[in-house]
């Protein structure tokens, strides 16, 4: 293998940079070709391609986002489209490509190697749900800016005596809001596997009121039904009932931003140079991830065909904390 590729897709969050990073010197001690391929599967069916040096990726390490761009590439997920993506790859006279994303990208990933051409994939989701991984680059960041969120509008809910909604981003899976909650000292979890009644969370804020606290905090994923407005609106209704006044805050995609943490950091180094190992090595079709502290090879198709679930232990703890 004389030149490798690699591409960022789906959703951007901190601890891209590095890996790319990584890719790029690893390539370099591998002494193959590094390939940089922009806004993610439609710059490659476009050909958005340039060569990457060590000093290309020179000071990226603490940046948040990534500086190759990602984008959505509809065209993509169409035969006709990956057959492009493949015209294109041997047009650069490219062997091998690193793809680093979440679910959607590492399917995208296992088409290719489904057409024979040589395939890795890193998780990189702050949803946290690949399949195969304990974490994804990018969650430790967005788990400690969510975490920074709550500690400071813990602190003016206290001074008002209000109950606060803080709606977290995760689409379907409730990682973030879990984790968050239980770091942040949250009342309430609401998360979309774990079924929860508007009831339950009236009763929480109730009894909050009662035992004498200054607050109530209760931590949303966004893929939790009825929904953070739902919830918002039964609340306010039953204001004089419950003893707190509500309010909504959602981080929105603050989350997704900012410098990267040392534990992203180090992580996405080792993903990504464990990566370029794996593809030079002729390895294909395969997951580099991270499971009980170590690397974790496992065929794409197991990636992403099941979502990861949530972690039913971690939940039951929350419940015995925010009491």
């Amino acid at each position: 293998m004389d030149r490798i590729g690699v591409l960022t897709s789906g959703g951007d969050n901190s601890g891209l940079n590095p890996c790319i990073r990584a890719v790029v010197r690893m390539g370099l001690h591998e002494g193959v070709e590094r390939m940089g391929i922009r806004r993610g599967y439609a710059g490659l069916i476009a050909g958005e391609i340039d060569e990457m040096d060590a000093r290309d990726v020179g000071g990226i390490l603490g940046r948040g986002g990534t500086i190759l761009g990602t984008a959505r590439a509809p065209e993509f997920e169409t035969l006709q489209g990956r057959r492009k993506a493949l015209r294109t790859l041997n047009r650069f006279d490219i062997d091998g490509l690193v793809v680093i994303g979440g679910n959607g990208s590492l399917t995208g990933a296992l088409e290719l190697h489904h057409l024979d051409f040589p395939t890795i994939g890193i998780p990189s989701t702050i949803d946290n749900d690949i399949n195969g991984t304990d974490i994804s680059i990018g969650v430790d960041t967005a788990l400690n800016t969510i975490l920074g969120a709550i500690d400071k509008i813990k602190d003016t809910a206290s001074s008002h005596n209000r109950a606060f909604l803080i709606e977290t981003m995760g689409r379907n899976s409730g990682y973030l809001a879990l984790a968050s909650g239980l770091a942040g000292g949250a009342e309430l979890v609401l998360c979309p596997e774990i079924e929860s009644t508007l009831d339950d969370v009236a009763e929480t804020v109730e009894k909050a009121y009662i035992r004498g606290k200054a607050h109530a905090i209760i931590v949303v994923a966004e893929g939790w039904k009825p929904g953070t407005d739902e919830i918002a609106r039964e609340l306010n209704a039953r204001e004089e009932e419950l003893g707190f006044s509500v309010r909504v805050t959602r981080l929105g995609h603050v989350q997704r931003g900012g410098s990267p943490s040392a534990f992203d950091r180090i992580l996405a180094t080792r993903l990504g140079a464990e990566a370029v190992r794996q593809l030079v090595g002729g390895n294909s079709g395969h997951m580099v991830g991270w499971l009980n502290s170590d690397f974790h090879i496992l065929p794409l198709d197991e990636a992403v065909t099941y979502q990861k679930e949530l972690d039913k232990d971690l939940y039951n703890l929350s419940t015995i904390m925010d009491k």
